[in-house]
């Protein structure tokens, strides 16, 4: 009787296993089919405060409300300015301002608390910005931010100030860009983040004279860190204003020579460690070469930009290249050339000439803006006054060269001229 009875323990036992697979895949199914896909981003359905109320005396969590449930994004909730951490989960998605310090941001399964770690402050107009990419559970993006706007005492305010961030040594818009703007004397700052397109706008605060900042937010803790590019401005805001932001690396020590190498018999290229200011470029006086190793000095003739450089370089070939037909036209029998029919002439001659409109220039926003300052450059090229000595070798001395934080260095580098390769000795020919 023993074995029947060992036989259905284990037969219960592969049964319990066997309901507990059930089971556990039935827990891990998806929605049951039926209903249309959920393709529609998660929608706000209500804020508090609502934007535009003044709540003296608010204490609670700022809250924003969706229609379904969004998804905590992996890392959770996490900690605002102040900590210098990289932002997480959904605090990378709210912007609250003016704060000094951390944000208490919490995900609550359709919700999204908010609140600043030293508490709301009375007489004070705050700005809590949620930006784009709230995900729901089936993936689903808002594509659209949102802005409230709430005062815990003072009358809402009616300012407006807007501009583009430009990182100017790399010529282009820094998109996502950090800007702070602090009411002066004050230091607590409102915030927002730059568009794609870096643009930004702060509404509703303020008149006064503010101290801006756009930040290149490498490492998204919202702070202006080591070696981030960032610039500053300060402007008055009445009822509106807008400034173009130009962030740039702001290096304390003077550019150093990198390296330098030769271009031609009379030039050669001095690259500098880091960008060099175009308003203050050096000049022939601070240029020093001199021919090693006796020292003895070489005259500078000339300095150029690498843009100069290239667009001289570039009229002079088209100089050489329209001599070059011009003897080979005189030198062909003409005699036997027929004159072009008025109509060919006509339609080899240039469109003005013809009558017709000029290629419309480009006007758009980026080029008119990059217009507006001179483009950074790290290298020189140094025109001599003699040719260069093939093998020979050169000690090249820059006094005062300026970065664009306005840091001076001297700086020095050995020019190497490259010897001539010997001729390739003719092997064919019998002693």
């Amino acid at each position: 009787m023993a074995r029947p009875a060992a036989g259905a323990g284990r037969q219960a036992q592969v049964a319990g296993l066997l309901l507990t697979a059930l089971l556990g895949a039935c827990a891990n199914q998806g929605e049951p089919p039926g209903g249309p896909p959920d393709k529609a981003a998660p929608r706000i359905v209500r804020v508090v405060p609502e934007s535009g109320t003044v709540v003296a005396g608010f204490k609670g969590d700022a809250v924003i409300q969706f229609d379904e449930v969004i998804d905590e994004v992996a890392g959770g909730g996490g900690g605002g300015r102040g900590g210098g951490r990289a932002l997480a989960g959904l605090a990378r998605q709210i912007v609250l301002s003016p704060v000094a310090g951390a944000v208490k941001v919490s995900w609550h399964r359709s919700s999204i608390h908010v609140k600043p770690a030293e508490g709301w402050k009375p007489q004070r107009v705050y700005h809590l910005e949620l930006l784009p990419g709230i995900v729901d559970l089936q993936r689903n993006v808002m594509k659209q931010g949102a802005s409230v706007v709430f005062s815990t005492g003072p009358p809402l305010p009616h300012a407006t100030l807007a501009g583009t961030t430009l990182l100017w040594v790399e010529q282009r818009v820094l998109a996502q860009a950090v800007i702070r703007a602090a009411p002066l004397p004050d230091t607590v700052a409102y915030a927002t983040v730059a568009d794609s397109g870096g643009d930004f706008h702060l509404t509703d605060i303020p008149s006064g004279r503010y101290l801006v900042w756009a930040i290149q937010d490498q490492n998204n803790n919202r702070e202006l860190d080591r070696r981030e590019a960032f610039d500053s401005a300060t402007i008055a805001v009445d009822s509106a204003a807008s400034l173009v932001l130009w962030p740039f690396v702001h290096d304390t020590a003077g550019p150093r020579v990198r390296s330098v190498e030769p271009v031609d018999s009379v030039a050669f290229t001095v690259t500098f460690s880091q960008p060099l200011d175009p308003h203050r470029p050096p000049d022939t006086a601070r240029v020093r070469l001199y021919a090693l190793p006796d020292t003895t000095p070489v005259a500078v003739r000339a300095l150029f930009a690498p843009a100069e450089y290239d667009s001289l370089q570039a009229r002079a070939r088209a100089v050489v290249d329209s001599l070059q037909r011009l003897r080979d036209t005189t030198a062909r029998d003409t005699a036997r050339v027929r004159p072009a029919p008025p109509a060919a002439a006509a339609r080899r001659a240039p469109a003005a000439a013809r009558g017709a409109a000029p290629p419309a220039s480009d006007t758009s926003k980026l080029r008119r803006l990059l217009a507006q300052r001179p483009v950074p450059f790290d290298r020189l090229v140094v025109q001599v006054a003699q040719p260069l000595a093939p093998g020979a070798k050169y000690l090249v001395r820059v006094r005062g060269a300026t970065n664009l934080a306005g840091a001076t260095a001297d700086a020095q580098g050995v020019l190497a001229v490259p010897a001539p390769k010997p001729a390739a000795r003719d092997t064919t020919r019998s002693p």
